[in-house]
């Protein structure tokens, strides 16, 4: 056999070999013949295969499962007695030309994606994601060692993931990649780059082992953003938030805090390896959600479709600096003031001493005139994980434009949080106050305590109170 025959075979190998022992038990020899022709093995027929193998091969069969030099030499014995065909049948039904590399129309399978739409993967693909990662999480730390990392992309011919995932998703104290982390690389890769997932999911052999039609089977193409704000909710689980900020600002630190990696943590970081990206997931209602950060480059004359393209928009500046704020504001109103899309400021560095802004109004009169949330204080330098709540907040603002999130409170209860930001409002307490002591002074004074009248009369007041208090309310709601 040539070596690119023993190469595809191997690849074959692997990916039929569902629990990565090395070996193929009958389970998985009735899963590859099913796959191949289409009908299954009798027990008989497979204790014969395995016979064959171990009276010619040491080393073919091991606890009673075929091993790789065993499944070798079985397409080698095909071979030399003229079955040609049959090692021919296999290799194209893993997707391989008559060349033996990968066909085209195997790793790229056609995929439809209109305008204004993104790609995410579905359940299906999730699982079998997981699967993998569990057949190759060996000591079932939930992480990737470098040694298990090289064993699952084996089947590629190249490695798909370079030296900055590190620092794009959740990472182990020792720097190994998380199942979540893995979930997430490829959470990203599916959105940014669907073609890549498709060639990535084909390699591991998605529609052999899921049996479904092709790679695309996978993905889910979300419907048109303008239809999710006409109908004010979507049923997207991706959410991209650029991240705009002057050199020096705080940009890299506020994506690495993403991931929980405080200040101490983010100085061990190569330069070298350093992402422009950040993803994980957060919690909105109770509902699981990734969120995306990407750096966006200091360039204000220039941003590309790609750098204005998002859910959210995040402006970080240096509350410390206090030329910072110019860079967002100008960049706002240059590109987003009259956009959809709904915008946060954050004031980074916040554990140093605050220094007022060179410009025209403070950060937050300008959130007030502009009818954003109130700029949010932020730090990475921490001595635990640094906080999530600023990342839950971009996220619940991302699946929720339409909504004019004010107070920004993490009650997780209310979509416009006025739990804090009317009910407890110094100018409702002071009505109320008043109220309470005109009714209170009128009844009292002019009227016998025992007297059921005046029971009635306070409770009348107060149902009264209460119905024009939640009219207020209802008012407010709608006006936001």
């Amino acid at each position: 056999m040539k070596l690119l025959c023993i190469k595809a075979l191997t690849r074959i190998f692997k990916v039929s070999d569902l629990d990565n022992d090395g070996i193929l038990n009958d389970n998985e020899l009735n899963f590859f013949q099913r796959t191949s022709f289409n009908i299954p093995l009798e027990s008989q027929a497979l204790e014969d295969v395995k016979n064959v193998v171990r009276k010619n091969l040491n080393e073919g069969v091991r606890d009673n499962g075929l091993t790789l030099k065993g499944f070798l030499f079985l397409h080698t014995l095909f071979i030399q007695r003229g079955r040609h065909e049959t090692t021919w049948t296999v290799l194209r039904r893993f997707g391989y030309d008559d060349d033996l590399e990968l066909n085209q129309d195997y790793l790229f399978p056609p995929l439809k994606l209109p305008p204004d739409c993104t790609t995410e993967l579905n359940h299906n693909a999730y699982l079998f994601l997981q699967s993998v990662f569990d057949k190759h999480d060996k000591d079932r730390d939930c992480a990737l060692s470098p040694e298990e990392m090289k064993d699952l992309f084996d089947v590629f011919p190249y490695m798909p993931w370079g030296p900055d995932v590190h620092n794009t998703v959740c990472t182990n104290d020792q720097g190994w990649i998380t199942y979540q982390g893995y979930l997430s690389q490829w959470t990203l890769t599916t959105y940014l780059d669907v073609q890549r997932c498709l060639e990535y999911m084909g390699y591991l052999g998605y529609s052999i082992v899921a049996e479904q039609e092709s790679q695309a089977a996978g993905v889910t193409v979300t419907r048109d953003k303008k239809i999710d704000l006409q109908k004010k909710q979507t049923q997207r689980s991706v959410f991209r938030c650029n991240v705009f900020g002057d050199v020096g600002s705080g940009k890299s630190g506020f994506l690495q805090a993403f991931l929980g990696r405080n200040l101490m943590r983010q100085s061990t970081i190569n330069e070298e390896q350093r992402s422009y990206y950040a993803i994980s997931t957060t919690y909105v209602y109770g509902q699981e959600k990734y969120l995306l950060l990407h750096e966006v480059f200091p360039d204000f004359d220039y941003l590309s479709d790609d750098d204005l393209a998002c859910d959210i928009v995040c402006l970080v500046y240096d509350a410390s600096n206090p030329y910072s704020f110019e860079y967002c504001a100008k960049v706002f109103k240059q590109y987003f003031m009259d956009s959809k899309i709904p915008c946060m400021i954050i004031a980074a560095k916040s554990d140093l001493p605050e220094i007022k802004q060179i410009y025209g109004c403070t950060p937050l009169d300008f959130c007030r005139k502009h009818k954003m949330p109130p700029t949010q204080s932020f730090t990475c330098s921490t001595a635990a994980v640094p906080s999530k709540d600023i990342y839950t907040k971009l996220t619940t603002m991302a699946m929720y434009p339409h909504a004019r999130l004010r107070c920004m409170c993490t009650c997780n209860r209310c979509t416009f949080c006025l739990c804090q930001n009317f009910l407890n409002s110094e100018l409702l307490q002071t009505v109320r106050a008043k109220l309470y002591a005109v009714v209170l002074r009128r009844h009292v004074s002019k009227a016998d305590l025992k007297s059921s009248t005046f029971w009635l009369r306070t409770s009348v007041g107060a149902t009264v109170f209460a119905v024009l208090g939640f009219a207020m309310y209802r008012v407010l709601l709608k006006q936001r």
